[in-house]
Formats: structure tokens, C-alpha cells, sequence
């Protein structure tokens, strides 16, 4: 829970929406100039806890945002239950339409920049697609969208050795099901950092940070089976998305309708999404305005690393406000 141990999810915010499961935060800040930036919605995975973007002091994305100035919002997509087992990939994306279009009756704004993370990037650049009219600008944080460079991942749940159907069919894929499958591209990861940990336990900012982080890794959620079906065999497996063949709600998902500004940051030693998978987005897209950055660090390491706030934080912010 958010109450125990190290202080997590610091940066005071309001729940301003619950749709399902999900919930729509908008962080405080002090003043709101009439002539600030376009509200800014935080898309995190929907396998993992939103507050990753928000862990703790010094590691907050969020926090960082807020301090420069911008309108932050955040989408939880929440603990899914038992009768969530149903949940399809149109509902997904129809749930971010709607937290979309509630930031934009808010704020009064015509349209919101996204910073989506992991496959909540995956999730918003194909909401950009189908909705480049709602979209500001796009912050692609670490989301595959060439999925046939997924690297292990890609290999673990290849179609000729593991079946999505036959584990959907069982219900919502379990959070230590897929704690397993992260655990199985560094099988060793468990031993190291606590060994590496030894070293720096005297450290108390040290000690805060890694229990922050183990904090956050422990506290898994389930996937919707439906939805988990789609992402798995669609995606993973026919990587449907940059040949323009998958669809939504019956509509043709077509990357190359993004033309709002896109910014794809990529970690160097990112295992989950590896660079290439990354940037593919850059290639397809046509959006006149496409950068690229890379940062040290892994898939996560690099958002909550001792480096984010000096060199991710700022990266971000600034092609923000640049490019609006």
C-alpha cells in the first residue's frame, strides 16, 4: 500500500474522475497562467502502478512537470477485478478517449499533449492515430511500437511455443504471472541488486530509493484477459501495428495520421523496450517536428534513476515547451 514504507506518489493531486477501475488525477500547482502550455496527460502501463511516474521525491516525473509550469494530469488504469476478465482493447482506448476529452473540458483546452510510458506509450500513440486531433503533442517514453524488435520479450511469447488464447481463456493474466515473465529477461536481477544494495545501505537516500523502487516492483496487477489476448497475438506476435493491419473498434490503427510534434526517448540498456522498437515510431509517423533522445539507464532506471531528474526530467519538459 501507498502508506507504508518509503514515501510514495508525493506530489499532492485530486481525483477528478473514476471510470471503471480507472481513475483521473490532476497534481496541484501553484497558479495557473493564462498563457501556460497545453494541459499535459501522464499514460503509464497498464501491468504496472501509475505512481512510477510519481515514486518519490527527487524521482518524480510528475513533480517535475509541475514545477515547470505544466497542467498535470495522470491516468490510472486502476486494479482490474475478476469481472474485468472482458475487458477488450477498443474499451482501453475508448476509457483513454474519455479521460482525453474530461482534461480537455477542464482546462478549457482544444487539445493535450501526451507522455505516455512503456505500453501506456504504445496505448496513447495509437490513440494519436486515431484521434490527431486531440493531440498536442506525443512524448513516446520507452513504448514498443515494432514489436519484431521486442528482443527476449518478443522471443518469450513467440506464437510457436506460447498461446494467448489458452492463457486468456483462464481469466485475467495474474500480476505474478507477469512478474515471472519480467524476471525471466534477468533471471540473475533478483540476486545482483541486492548485492549491489549491500554496498550503498548506509547510504539513507540510497536505502529510500531502492525500497521505493522494490515497492513499486512488488505491487503487480493483473491484465485484463480480453485485452491481454489483443496486446499478446496482434501485437507481440503479428506485430500488426507498423504494417498499418490493426485495428480498433473497426477502425484501421494507420501510425502515419500522427502529425503532432513526437518526441521518442529511449533507455540504453532497456531489455523490455529495446531502442529500435522505440523508434519505429519516428519512421512512421509523418509529424513534421520528430525528435529522438537517449538516456542512461534501463526501462526503469531511466524514469527513476539517480540521473532522471538531472537528464530525463528536463529533456522532456524543454522539448515540451519548445514545441508548443
Amino acid at each position: 500500500m501507498l502508506s507504508t514504507g518509503p514515501r510514495l506518489a508525493p506530489t499532492p493531486r485530486d481525483t477528478v474522475l473514476r471510470d471503471g477501475t480507472a481513475s483521473l488525477y490532476h497534481f496541484r500547482r501553484p497558479g495557473t497562467p493564462a498563457d501556460g502550455p497545453v494541459p499535459l496527460l501522464l499514460v503509464p502501463s497498464m501491468i504496472n502502478r501509475w505512481y512510477v511516474l510519481d515514486l518519490r521525491e527527487g524521482a518524480s516525473l510528475a513533480h517535475a512537470a509541475v514545477q515547470q509550469g505544466f497542467d498535470t494530469w495522470c491516468l490510472d488504469w486502476g486494479i482490474p477485478e475478476d469481472e474485468d476478465r472482458d475487458l477488450e482493447w477498443a474499451e482501453i482506448l475508448a476509457r483513454l478517449h474519455r479521460m482525453v476529452r474530461r482534461v480537455k473540458r477542464e482546462t478549457g483546452s482544444p487539445k493535450v499533449a501526451i507522455l505516455g510510458y512503456c505500453m501506456g506509450a504504445t496505448l496513447s500513440g495509437i490513440y494519436a492515430a486515431l484521434h490527431p486531433g486531440e493531440v498536442a503533442a506525443f512524448v513516446n517514453l520507452a513504448g514498443p511500437f515494432d514489436f519484431s524488435e521486442g528482443g527476449l520479450l518478443r522471443t518469450l511469447v513467440d506464437e510457436e511455443w506460447f498461446d494467448a488464447e489458452t492463457i486468456a481463456s483462464a481469466g485475467n493474466v495474474g500480476a505474478q504471472q507477469m512478474q515471472q515473465g519480467f524476471v525471466a529477461l534477468r533471471p540473475t536481477m533478483q540476486v545482483g541488486k541486492w548485492v549491489g544494495f549491500a554496498d550503498r545501505m548506509t547510504d539513507e537516500k540510497a536505502r529510500e530509493a531502492f525500497f521505493a523502487l522494490e515497492t513499486w516492483a512488488g505491487d503487480n496487477i493483473p491484465f485484463p484477459a480480453a485485452a491481454y489476448r489483443t496486446y499478446i497475438t496482434e501485437l507481440y506476435q503479428q506485430n500488426l501495428l507498423v504494417q498499418g493491419q490493426h485495428h480498433v473498434g473497426g477502425r484501421r490503427v494507420d501510425l502515419a495520421a500522427i502529425t503532432c510534434p513526437v518526441l521518442t526517448v529511449v533507455a540504453e540498456r532497456d531489455t523490455i523496450c529495446p531502442p529500435p522498437a522505440a523508434l519505429a515510431l519516428n519512421r512512421l509517423c509523418k509529424a513534421t517536428t520528430k525528435e529522438s533522445i537517449t538516456v542512461p539507464g534501463g526501462h526503469v532506471g531511466a524514469v527513476v534513476g539517480g540521473k532522471a531528474e538531472r537528464v530525463l526530467y528536463p529533456a522532456i519538459t524543454g522539448w515540451l515547451r519548445r514545441t508548443q
